[in-house]
């Protein structure tokens, strides 16, 4: 019973974007590891399939169980290896058993399949077998990447030096290791490489997040001393990411309307060793810009809830098309509200704006939007070596994909302020068909939250060479700042 409560938990906490499986599941510290780690993944994989038979059967209707519950038992009564329990819960799914069994057979025929493994869509099968290499962040405020390569070296990993092609990153085996071509703290393993149980991870000298995920806060690049804002911040990857820039020096305000996921985040930054934080469990719409508490805040990163449809777990949509156009449709109304609410800040200076979703509606229409409605803001060209860039016009920005960059899918736009009149960098921007027309109802973020599906060095000198550029454009700061 206990197996089957656990995995329920960790997929409701998938589902919330609290984390990662490998990594929520390790932080569990159930028992028997690989056994739950196996259930999760498994129906994961499966969920589209599972919630379909238990739509068909009204099996929550009649049990009473939440839908992950009902998933993980239906999974191992009907395709894993039998049920792992007993007592009322064995004999409840026993009396329906029967019922369960003909829905998953009336599934097959239906879809022309004969094994449980065909009913996987394509996408989901490629993911399975197309893995993406293991990233991992070395935490700068705890050590450097020096001593983390020497460290792995002594332990018999073989360090191939820094990657020069994308090419270089999926040819790695063993206990082979390179260090990225685009992200000098961004440390590159074999795809199964696991790091959960390792002194560095727990430890919190290493961090386990995706590339993509990277790129906010290593493209942000706050100085030492900055008062940035992390709108909505939880798990927290990111928040220790921006702590590790600014050496813990300065002032990081971090949001999430979620408890639950706020206490996660706390204690990831307690263990990588963030001091320089001020968490809040508030709705980041309802921050008051104009307040005397943020009023030397330059540095803005803005990573909204969203679809997560470039997470690869979350690949396959369980909406139909219709629904998943009207939810599409309110979380880029969502979105751009708090683009716009983030804007008002009276010093901001820079703004990263990033999604884990490959929609457009989600990505460049938003953005597009934003910049028609604050003209004083335009784009900043970013990583002009970065392979997959954003739809027409907005060039400017980035996209990641498992297949141009090896990563999950995502999206960065960087917004910086400039004085009206002033010459536009880059191409003229011209309108795109907008999702986030004003007929669309907004949502709150406690409403966007509960549609949820459910990771240094100084930057390229001409980061710093534009950062030095739009100083003398600031106003002096006071004394102290």
């Amino acid at each position: 019973m206990a197996l089957y409560l656990k995995a329920a938990e960790i997929l409701d906490k998938v589902e919330r974007k609290e984390g990662a499986v490998k990594t929520l599941v390790y932080d569990s510290k159930f028992q028997n590891i690989k056994q739950l780690f196996a259930l999760v993944c498994e129906t994961q994989k499966f969920s589209p399939v599972l919630e379909d038979i238990i739509t068909t059967t009204k099996l929550l209707k009649e049990t009473k169980l939440k839908m992950n519950l009902a998933k993980v038992l239906v999974y191992d009564l009907l395709i894993g290896q039998g049920l792992k329990c007993g007592g009322s819960w064995k004999a409840m799914m026993m009396k329906h058993r029967s019922r369960l069994q003909s829905t998953l057979a009336r599934l097959k025929v239906q879809r022309r399949v004969s094994r449980n493994q065909d009913l996987l869509s394509t996408s989901s099968q490629q993911v399975e077998g197309d893995q993406l290499p293991r990233y991992v962040r070395v935490n700068t405020l705890k050590t450097t990447v020096g001593d983390v390569i020497d460290y792995l070296k002594r332990e018999g990993f073989s360090y191939q030096g820094q990657a020069s092609r994308l090419g270089d990153l999926t040819n790695l085996s063993g206990k082979t290791f390179l260090s990225d071509l685009h992200l000098p703290d961004l440390l590159v393993f074999p795809p199964k490489m696991d790091f959960h149980a390792h002194f560095l991870y727990q430890a919190g000298h290493i961090i386990l997040q995706d590339k993509a995920s990277c790129l906010p806060a290593y493209l942000l690049n706050p100085p030492e001393g900055a008062h940035v804002l992390d709108a909505c911040a939880a798990p927290g990857n990111k928040t220790s990411h921006l702590a590790a820039i600014m050496g813990n020096k300065g002032k990081l305000f971090a949001f999430d309307l979620d408890a639950k996921r706020l206490s996660t985040m706390s204690t990831l930054l307690l263990r990588a060793g963030v001091t320089c934080q001020q968490l809040a469990n508030q709705d980041f719409l309802k921050v008051n810009p104009e307040s005397p508490e943020y009023s030397q805040v330059e540095y803005i990163l803005l990573d909204p809830s969203c679809s997560g449809s470039g997470m690869v777990c979350l690949q396959d949509s369980r909406s139909e098309p219709q629904e998943e156009a009207g939810r599409l449709q309110a979380l880029a109304a969502f979105q751009l509200r708090c683009l716009n609410h983030a804007l008002r800040f009276p010093r901001l200076q820079r703004l990263v704006y990033s999604t884990c979703s490959i929609h457009t509606q989600e990505n460049e229409e938003v953005v597009a939007a934003c910049l028609q409605q604050n003209e004083g803001y335009r784009l900043v060209p970013l990583l002009p070596e970065w392979p997959e860039r954003g739809l027409e016009p907005l060039t400017q920005c980035l996209r990641a994909s498992t297949t141009k960059t090896r990563t999950h899918g995502f999206f960065v736009a960087m917004l910086e302020r400039h004085a009206l009149g002033e010459e536009e960098k880059g191409p003229q921007m011209r309108p795109l068909v907008c999702a986030t027309s004003p007929d669309v109802t907004c949502l709150s973020e406690t409403e966007v939250a509960a549609q949820e599906p459910s990771c240094t060095e100084t930057p390229p000198e001409r980061l710093k060479t534009k950062k030095r550029k739009n100083k003398k454009k600031k106003k002096p700061k006071a004394e102290g700042d």
